[in-house]
């Protein structure tokens, strides 16, 4: 059997502490590896290893660092395959789409290797006679990333080659259900020439997390995960004197107005309510359908959904491939045999759904639950599966009302040729993405991605300005060379004079 073990200070490190878990092929279910669990000693060796390299990384050159990132990007682009294959073995999302995170993770590389332009400072001569002032920002030490299992490369690639572009070292902790495409990327940055230390990888469960979060040495940590999660890591991290980026889970919600174009808008529900089986942060779990557009658009998604072809994700006509462990199957499964008795209508059940030749895989079918009441566990819960809940609203405001009462903010998306409501939605809505007739608004990795309210804890979004600004910090500097016929004591106030 694989296994998986840390990559501690430019080399894999195998695990001490004896202590392993499983990690399974979600097709077919059956263990294919199993992965170190750090303990506390291993977490440490990792965090003095990065405080190590950080002495002269810290200090390095732009020209150097962007050296190192340019060749990494080069075998990140020979190497793109072989990543998705990884995601595809161990999460069991479809090929196509393992690599599409792979080329959104390469769009931070590529921003990180522009890393000059984003640190250049300000500079005010002659603020006062004879003085200037400089605004420059520098590193901050040893930060940390803590990642989920749904993007096991891209998320860490929106967080460690910014951080390390800006002269940070880093520490990784990716999930223990899907840990190889991490190790990759420390061998591929590693083979790029980055020094030893400034990235490093442990594995394990609760007893790595708490630790960096509580490490003395650690000065940050960035994470994206669920939020009674983001909440924990926010409160212990912060408690613990360290910055702290943490992107929490999603309800996002598609507003449809009468007027839009319903096969697009379908198109569109269909696509981004069910990619990857529905296990992304910015799926479209809720449809608000407004007015006559309502049985038109559910009888159309139901259409294209009972077309989608399930299968393993390493089958090239699988457009949707199973969910990550048997225990998450049978609990977003729950939700659609609880809805009919708490005021839904069931339109399709995917559950009991299963692939010929992989019975024991993960696998659920699509869902499409219609009419779904505000109080419905379906709606007011986190599902991260291929169920899509949709509500009936009279009007606009009607529509908009109920997804700003919405506890999360993290995407949402308005389908109308109404330019004039389409900007009264963006100005309104309260959510950190919005999508106007775009169902999933990920930003370009020179624009930053975070939510609202209960989505995000912390005041920096992840990657573009707000990444660099996390990952730096600012400092002023006053410069005065005076003349010799200047000096002498003066107590008073200094002036800009």
């Amino acid at each position: 059997m694989k296994t998986v073990n840390h990559w501690i200070d430019g080399k894999a490190v195998e695990g001490a502490s004896g202590t392993y878990g499983p990690v399974t092929d979600p097709a077919t279910g059956a263990r294919t590896t199993r992965v170190a669990f750090a303990s506390v000693e291993e977490v440490d060796a990792a965090v003095a290893a990065a405080k190590a390299a950080y002495a002269t990384w810290g200090t390095s050159s732009l020209a150097t660092r962007t050296a190192i990132l340019f060749r990494y990007r080069a075998l990140l682009d020979a190497h793109r395959a072989e990543l998705a294959e990884l995601i595809t073995a161990e999460h069991g999302k479809v090929h196509a789409d393992a690599l599409g995170e792979v080329a959104r993770g390469l769009e931070i590389v590529e921003l990180a290797c522009g890393i000059t332009t984003q640190l250049k400072g300000e500079l005010s001569t002659q603020v006062s006679g004879g003085v200037d002032v400089a605004a420059i920002r520098q590193p901050l030490g040893v930060v940390a990333g803590i990642t989920p299992f749904n993007f096991p490369a891209m998320v860490p690639m929106w967080m460690f080659p910014l951080a390390i572009a800006c002269g940070n070292t880093f520490v990784l902790k990716p999930s223990e259900k899907d840990p190889s495409p991490a190790i990759l990327l420390a061998q591929l940055a590693a083979e790029a020439g980055l020094p030893e230390g400034v990235l490093n990888v442990v594995n394990g469960d609760k007893t790595a997390v708490d630790r960096l979060l509580t490490h003395p040495d650690v000065a940050a940590v960035s994470f994206v995960g669920s939020t009674p999660v983001a909440r924990h890591i926010h409160r212990v991290a912060t408690e613990h004197g360290k910055r702290v980026q943490a992107l929490g889970g999603a309800k996002n919600h598609m507003l449809v107005l009468p007027d839009a174009d319903l096969d697009a808008a379908a198109d569109a529900a269909v696509s981004a309510a069910y990619g990857s089986a529905g296990e992304r942060c910015m799926a479209v779990s809720a449809v608000v359908a407004v007015g006559s557009a309502g049985d038109e658009l559910v009888a159309k998604i139901r259409e294209r959904a009972e077309k989608i072809k399930i299968g393993p994700g390493d089958d090239p006509s699988s457009e949707m491939g199973p969910l990550i462990t048997a225990a998450h199957r049978d609990k977003v499964a729950s939700y659609v045999h609880g809805a009919a008795a708490q005021g839904a209508e069931v339109v399709l059940d995917g559950t009991g759904f299963t692939v010929e030749g992989y019975e024991e895989g993960h696998w659920i079918g699509l869902s499409l639950l219609d009419k779904v009441p505000v109080d419905a566990d379906a709606y007011r819960d986190e599902i991260f599966g291929p169920v899509l809940c949709v509500l009936r609203a009279e009007s606009y405001e009607e529509g908009l009302a109920l997804i700003n009462s919405s506890p999360w903010g993290n995407g949402t998306a308005v389908f109308t040729r109404d330019g004039g409501a389409a900007r009264r939605f963006q100005l309104e809505v309260e959510a950190g993405m919005v999508g106007i007739n775009v169902p999933i608004p990920v930003p370009v990795g020179y624009h930053s991605f975070g939510g609202w309210k209960d989505s995000l804890f912390g005041d920096h979004h992840i990657y573009g300005n707000d990444g660099v600004h996390f990952y730096t910090r600012g400092k002023v500097v006053t410069t005065r060379w005076p003349d010799p016929a200047d000096s002498g004591v003066d107590l008073g106030f200094p002036s800009h004079r």
